[in-house]
């Protein structure tokens, strides 16, 4: 229990310092958080029978994701997300000279590991800059909105969960957690809403609803995944917590949903 304190405690200091110290800092952390996870990605489902293509598949989460972020800096470069086009297919080739019983299985992984988490991180990185230049407020409201669901889903869990929201998948969810996730998560909305003004409290109670929803789903696919390959953590990373998909699994459903929400109904 210690151990995963003092874990949390450094976890959230780094999150907070990513968002808070300025663009380059925001956007090279991301990219490099991403990479690490493709990296655990494709330790988490190799195995006898699947050996996803992990070199190549890294250099093609780099060359899709790199473009994204010089455009959010610079509103330059974009093109440059067409390399990913010869790589990926220099990865198709690549299987051929593999002695592998199961070719496309390891290239299904391979392909699913770069969109499952590049385009999640890719939404999330664009929420600093909706407006159309840095601005840290919407970030560290998702991931403030995030943790405050995650710790009232635990608490009104341990204390009152009884009703199963998804045994198969995750047997210690329940509903009783979820709504308590629910509450927490709106009241730091609605806190949000009083510091940071130019979001109305409407988007922001909508942007907690979202990442509520979106969050329990994406800790349930990644159960469902962890399940499917036999493994109880992601990895190991992180002492007492597992591995970097265990800590953002709630933020690869929810943070493209909380885009394209802002995006189609904020003026700025």
């Amino acid at each position: 229990m210690k151990t995963r304190a003092i874990t949390g405690f450094f976890f959230v200091l780094v999150m907070l310092a990513s968002v808070l110290t300025g663009e380059k800092t925001f956007v090279l952390f991301f990219l490099v958080l991403s990479l690490l996870c493709v990296n655990e990605f494709y330790g988490l489902v190799q195995s006898d029978d699947v050996k996803p293509q992990r070199f190549l598949g890294i250099i093609l989460a780099a060359a899709t994701f790199i473009p994204v972020l010089v455009y959010l800096l610079t509103r330059e470069g974009l093109g440059y997300i067409l390399i990913s086009a010869p790589i990926a297919i220099i990865t198709c080739i690549a299987e051929l000279y593999k002695k592998s019983e199961r070719p496309f299985h390891n290239l299904a992984y391979t392909y699913f590991g770069v969109t499952y988490l590049i385009m999640p991180f890719a939404f999330f990185s664009a929420l600093a800059f909706l407006d159309g230049t840095y601005n840290f407020h919407l970030p560290l409201g998702f991931m403030l909105l995030l943790w405050a669901s995650d710790t009232g889903a635990y608490l009104f869990g341990v204390k009152l969960g009884k009703s199963k929201l998804f045994e198969r998948h995750s047997p210690k969810k329940s509903w009783e957690g979820f709504f308590g996730g629910l509450f927490t998560s709106l009241l730091v909305a609605f806190i949000l809403s009083t510091q940071y003004i130019e979001i109305p409290t409407i988007h922001w109670a909508i942007m907690s609803l979202l990442i509520v929803v979106g969050g329990t789903f994406g800790d349930l696919v990644e159960s469902m995944l962890k399940r499917s390959v036999g493994k109880k953590d992601s990895g190991s990373i992180l002492p007492g917590h597992g591995g970097l998909l265990d800590r953002f699994d709630g933020l690869l459903f929810a943070a493209p949903l909380v885009f394209v929400y802002l995006y189609f109904t904020l003026s700025f």
